[in-house]
């Protein structure tokens, strides 16, 4: 079976006290489940994420990174950083990267493959906006966002690589995809997984939904065939809520 990830993103919310009262009032309520919990917090919160969620099955990402180890890059943060902390995943690709700093398909490659190449698992985001999905050519930026970003990435790379299907028009806008529309979206992503790979690597790789995933909706849309948990925003930033959303997927 795949694995299903239910993954928190903070952005940019929460100082390192309120990290810690996070993650005390939220290990209770997840005690004993199951499904991969991953957070992806601030860079000044990592290390006090992992101390929190230290010997519980929460796992903890950076939301971004360079792909260089090291240099002359101001502000920036590399992998080995990133390793030496205790990270285990990095988002990668993330919309608000892509539109607000302009990140291209081919940094965003780089990183995909800097993040393996230094045993970190990218969670690789990627999606249509409005204009896009209107214009009916959701499948073909789709392609070209997944093959530009998993480019060079071999067969046993992959595996480690977890996928984020987020229409750029239903995130933090309220609106959300309808069941349909995300499985409909989410099946020709592992069709095209399998003429990138083949058909057993596509059918092992985690795609998560992120779109205005909460504890409402989260249910019926990870009971979708090819959807395997989400990447959420802003129902992730209260204990209870993401407890909810953890509870919804372990019982797919």
């Amino acid at each position: 079976m795949r694995k299903i990830i239910v993954a928190g993103n903070w952005k940019m919310n929460k100082t390192r006290t309120e990290t810690e009262k996070f993650f005390k009032e939220l290990l209770p309520l997840v005690e004993g489940k199951t499904v991969e919990m991953v957070i992806a917090a601030p860079f000044t919160n990592l290390e006090t994420a992992i101390r929190e969620t230290k010997g519980s099955n929460i796992k903890i990402a950076a939301q971004n990174m360079n792909p260089k180890e090291n240099g002359a890059y101001t502000g920036e943060v590399s992998p080995l950083m990133l390793k030496d902390l205790g990270v285990e995943y990095v988002l990668v690709g993330h919309s608000e990267r892509r539109e607000y700093y302009k990140e291209s398909n081919e940094f965003i490659n780089e990183k995909v493959c800097s993040a393996i190449d230094h045993g970190l698992k990218p969670i690789l985001c990627f999606g249509e906006t409005l204009e896009q999905r209107e214009s009916n050519i959701t499948e073909k930026v789709v392609e070209e966002q997944l093959r530009e970003g998993l480019k060079g990435v071999c067969e046993k790379g992959i595996l480690n690589v977890v996928l984020a299907y987020e229409p750029v028009w239903a995130i933090g806008t309220g609106k959300t995809a309808t069941f349909e529309q995300a499985q409909e979206v989410h099946a020709f992503i592992r069709k095209l997984l399998t003429e990138m790979y083949n058909e057993e690597i596509a059918n092992e790789i985690t795609i998560q939904y992120g779109g205005s995933m909460k504890p409402e909706n989260a249910l019926e849309l990870m009971s979708q065939n090819d959807i395997d948990g989400g990447l959420i925003g802003g129902a992730a930033l209260e204990p209870a809520s993401f407890a909810k959303l953890v509870e919804a997927g372990s019982s797919i």
